[in-house]
């Protein structure tokens, strides 16, 4: 018998729906959900129901560095000297601590609202710089922590070559992250029989600086027909000088001369773009993967959402470095940037939608489920079965309508309105709690207290 909630309003890909009841089968798919049905007896009621978030880009092994990195050195910090304090890092990580890692942050990305993420996986030799005997022991440690999690997980191991443009030779602290088109192909291949309703399998060219424009096209050509492929681009001043210095062109701009961008791409970062290319994003049907808590971290810069927007762009949001964990953050300081740089309010909307957390919740849904390769995204047959229940008894939701309750959630205040998670059919957040919230941060303390003792 198929599993049902009965949501008094709930979030449908047209907006906000009365009395919907909402059915999935055992294999987490959604195979009903009927506005205006009556409640029958031993269904569980829920107040407010929006679909779960799609985290488009995270490198999970970070989560432990978050907060480890914010003492200025005696020049001006920035993306590249945060760099090199992250290689020394992921240089003595294990495969065992990448799993206990990747555990605790998928229960706290749970808890806060995503219920999929999509993993950008570059730590895949042993700290020697040696293949593992499976060579890809280490994307096989996170997807066993996805799972350990009930999160749903789309894996992209990492083409990783160079480092920097004219295909420099990497350094001792990138050898770890070595790898040419041939072996991503043989990680997605060995990563193949895992594939199912909670993972998709694609693939990742780092950069136009770790990656030449030949192998990206190799990578590309020699994916399966509709796999999902994510680049960073144009996250840096820097490297945008630098690709002008190499090829003439901007990075943007060179990757789509040389590239046929289309659906299957999530172009991370893309901060410093110009009207050309915010211009060929949007036409090519790409998606920006924006992470703002991270590019505010790292002092990158702001993206052109407004432009972008007004292209009819398609952007999700990621939390990358993990200083934070939370959609609502990442929402709210993608609008909030964009406030700051334009100087007015309620910029990221449509001329069909006004209402800013709306336009955010489910734009960023429909480019996350993109990004990801996967059936998520939205309260539909046949869609995962990924949703969550809004804590409807908080102060911050009394007596709110459900045309307020978006604005009400990215924007007011600090507190978790999140109260249960379903993901992929089965409940593992209730009442704020991870199921099994307790033994994986009890591995996760310690996988820190080692990775302490090495560093001291």
């Amino acid at each position: 018998m198929n599993a049902r909630l009965f949501a008094r309003h709930a979030l449908l890909p047209h907006g906000w729906a009365a009395d919907v009841l909402i059915e999935w089968d055992a294999g987490g798919t959604l195979v009903a959900v009927t506005p205006g049905a009556i409640p029958v007896g031993g269904i569980e009621i829920a107040q407010l129901v929006v679909p779960g978030m799609v985290n488009l880009h995270s490198h999970a092994f970070q989560r432990a560095l978050a907060g480890l990195t914010e003492t200025a050195g005696d020049n001006p910090d920035s993306f590249w000297t945060w760099r090199e304090l992250m290689y020394r890092f992921a240089r003595q990580i294990t495969p065992e601590q990448i799993e206990a890692i990747a555990a605790q942050l998928f229960v706290e990305c749970l808890r806060h609202g995503y219920t999929a993420v999509c993993e950008f996986h570059y730590v895949q030799r042993a700290p020697g710089g040696a293949l593992y005997p499976r060579p890809a022991e280490t994307a096989e440690r996170v997807v066993a922590a996805s799972r350990a999690a009930g999160i749903g997980l789309t894996m992209l191991p990492v083409l990783y070559s160079y480092a920097g443009f004219g295909e420099l030779p990497l350094g001792a602290d990138q050898q770890r992250f070595r790898t040419y088109p041939e072996q991503v192909l043989q990680m997605v291949e060995a990563l193949e029989p895992m594939r199912g309703g909670q993972l998709e399998v694609g693939a990742a060219p780092h950069s136009l600086r770790a990656a030449s424009i030949t192998q990206i096209q190799q990578l590309a050509r020699a994916m399966p027909a509709g796999r999902p492929l994510h680049i960073h681009i144009a996250e840096q001043q820097g490297e945008v000088l630098q690709c002008q210095a190499a090829t003439g062109m901007r990075p943007l701009r060179y990757l789509s001369e040389h590239v046929a961008l289309d659906a299957r791409w999530c172009l991370v970062h893309a901060t410093h773009i110009d009207a050309d290319e915010v211009e060929r994003i949007a036409a090519s049907g790409a998606v920006a993967g924006l992470c703002p808590t991270t590019e505010a971290n790292l002092g990158d810069g702001l993206f052109p959402l407004a432009q972008f927007s007004a292209a009819g762009g398609r952007f999700g949001i990621g939390s990358d470095s993990h200083v934070s964990q939370s959609p609502v953050e990442e929402l709210r300081w993608l609008e909030y940037g964009q406030r700051l740089q334009h100087q007015r309010r309620n910029v990221a909307v449509s001329p069909a939608q006004r209402k800013v957390g709306e336009f955010l919740w489910q734009g960023a849904l429909q480019g996350g489920a993109q990004a990801s390769g996967r059936k998520v995204g939205a309260l539909a047959a046949g869609m995962r079965a990924d949703l969550l229940v809004l804590d409807s008894e908080h102060p911050n939701l009394a007596g709110a309508s459900s045309d307020d309750v978006l604005g009400i959630f990215v924007f007011a205040g600090n507190d978790n309105l999140v109260r249960d998670v379903l993901a992929g059919g089965r409940w593992v957040v209730q009442a704020g709690r991870h199921a099994d919230q307790d033994a994986i941060a009890g591995r996760y303390k310690q996988a820190i207290a080692q990775l302490r003792e090495v560093r001291s």
